[in-house]
Parts: structure tokens; sequence; C-alpha cells
């Protein structure tokens, strides 16, 4: 039992080809196929964590792959997403932009013996991210809301948002990464 929280997260890389197959199909129902396994894969992001730590099965295994996971699912959608149109492509090239910057900061400062550990808002970065996809994977399937708005409109501000968090976030890290590594 104490490797199920690695085997979610590993779920959670895996889950990309079945939810990019199934957005790229093009068809309205595989679109909302694929919103369902995004959101099931979502949900280990939350229960791989909550397992571990109640079940004290925290590991570096996990620690790694719990964030490269995130990013495995989240960027290969975006860019996904913004090469069928339904993403804003100037906020999906920042998000990628940031998460390369931070992945590559995190290596340097490992090699020498330096943390950089998760902010809470960078937590919410991610969240926000995830949500802003999943009002996107519907596309033009989606719904429409109040006073004319649909899921997609809502989806492309919502990403803008989570583009806006991604840049605070990165600049942080960024800032953070020179103060430790003492540049001026």
């Amino acid at each position: 039992m104490k490797s199920l929280p690695n085997a979610l997260t590993l779920g959670r890389t895996v889950a990309i080809v079945p939810i990019a197959a199934l957005l790229l199909w093009g068809d309205p129902t595989a679109r909302w196929v694929a919103l369902g396994l995004y959101a099931v894969a979502c949900l280990t992001d939350f229960f791989d964590g909550w397992l571990a730590r109640r079940w004290d099965a925290s590991s570096p295994l996990g620690r790694l792959l719990d964030p490269i996971a995130d990013k495995v699912l989240v960027g290969a959608l975006i860019v996904l997403l913004a090469a069928t149109g339904d993403a804003p492509p100037v906020a999906a090239a920042l998000i990628v932009f940031r998460e390369l910057l931070v992945s590559g900061l995190r290596e340097h400062l490992a090699g020498r013996s330096i943390e950089l550990p998760v902010t809470r808002l960078a937590k919410w970065k991610t969240t926000a991210q995830m949500v802003a996809v999943g009002f996107l994977l519907p596309g033009a399937a989606g719904p429409q809301l109040a006073g004319g708005l649909t899921t997609l409109d809502l989806g492309r501000v919502l990403f803008w948002l989570a583009a806006v968090l991604t840049v605070v976030t990165g600049w942080s890290y960024l800032t953070a990464s020179l103060r430790r590594v003492g540049a001026p």
C-alpha cells in the first residue's frame, strides 16, 4: 500500500497519452471524455500527497516524481491546446518558459546542494493552470454560460490568470535562486 502514492503519480503521467489522443481526435464527445480523464488525473495530484503523508509513505522518489507529473500533464496539454487554438499562444509560451526556467534553476541549485522549496503561491499557480486547462478541454463543445459567455471564453480568461501567476512565481523563484547563490 505504501507504493500507492507513487503509482498514482505515475498514473497521472501516463494519463497524458489517452487525454492527448482524445483532444486531438477533435470529436466533441472525445473532448468531454478527455476532460473526465483529466479530472481524474488532477485528483491524483491531491491524493498521492495526502496518502503519502497519511501513511507515512513519503519518499525521495515521490518528491521527485510529483512535480514532474504535474508539469508533464499540464505542460503537454497547454502546448496541445495552444496548437488547437483553444489556449492563447502567448500565455502558453509564458507558462512553458517559466516551467522550464524553474526546473533548470532547481537542477542547478540541487547541484550546489541548495534547495528551492515550493511556495504556497506556486501551488495556487498549479491549481489555476489545472482549472484553466479543464475549462479549455471541451473547446467549442463547452456549454454557454450567462450573458453569452462560453466555457471556452472563461477558460481563456482563467488561462491568462494562470499565466500571470506563473510569471509572478517564476520571478519569485528566479530572485530567490539568485539570492541563494549570492548573485548581485
